[in-house]
């Protein structure tokens, strides 16, 4: 299984004479990048965090483009490098997010309350597996692998389902501020 990707190209009118040559970069990111973005923009619910998770997933498999000849399958390669940037964005994001939030001051005491109660209402309108995914992924820090196992479904079902429930409580919260 070491032989270089390739392209094969087929003369017109003739047998299927096969003329191989090395698959370059430029042709693979034709073929993928559009279908990629798609499905990075269904998995983020934004197109511009889509773009830059591609553009990286990307830039990554370009810099190891010469070592890609041992890989059977350049596009499951570069879905996983796509997916475990947006996991490493979202740990990241909810990090920052943490951190925020222990640096500020002590509510009042009933605010608290309050809060959790907003919090366990938003959670109650979303779909039970859209809630589960969610709390697993984003509140105890389960890889979506993790998740899925958990939840008996696949990482990618996983990753969609967190995100929508992301999106829908954004929608919730800014229908009651």
């Amino acid at each position: 299984m070491d032989e270089p990707l390739r392209l094969v190209a087929e003369s017109a009118g003739e047998e299927a004479l096969s003329v191989a040559e090395p698959l370059s970069f430029e042709t693979f990111f034709e073929a993928e990048a559009r279908t990629l973005f798609r499905r990075l923009c269904a998995i983020t619910g934004n197109a511009a965090e889509a773009e830059e998770i591609m553009q990286d997933a990307f830039l990554a498999l370009w810099e190891r483009w010469d070592r890609m000849r041992s890989v059977q399958d350049p596009t499951a390669y570069l879905y996983r490098t796509a997916m475990n940037a947006f996991r490493k964005r979202s740990r990241r994001a909810a990090l920052a997010v943490r951190r925020t939030l222990s640096l500020a001051p002590d509510p009042a005491p009933f605010s608290e309350i309050d809060e959790q109660q907003d919090v366990v209402a938003a959670l109650a309108e979303l779909s039970p597996r859209q809630r589960a995914a969610l709390v697993l992924t984003d509140v105890l820090d389960y890889s979506s692998e993790e998740a899925g196992k958990a939840l008996g479904v696949s990482a990618g079902t996983v990753r969609g389902l967190a995100s929508r429930a992301r999106e829908n409580l954004r929608r919730q919260v800014g229908e009651r501020t």
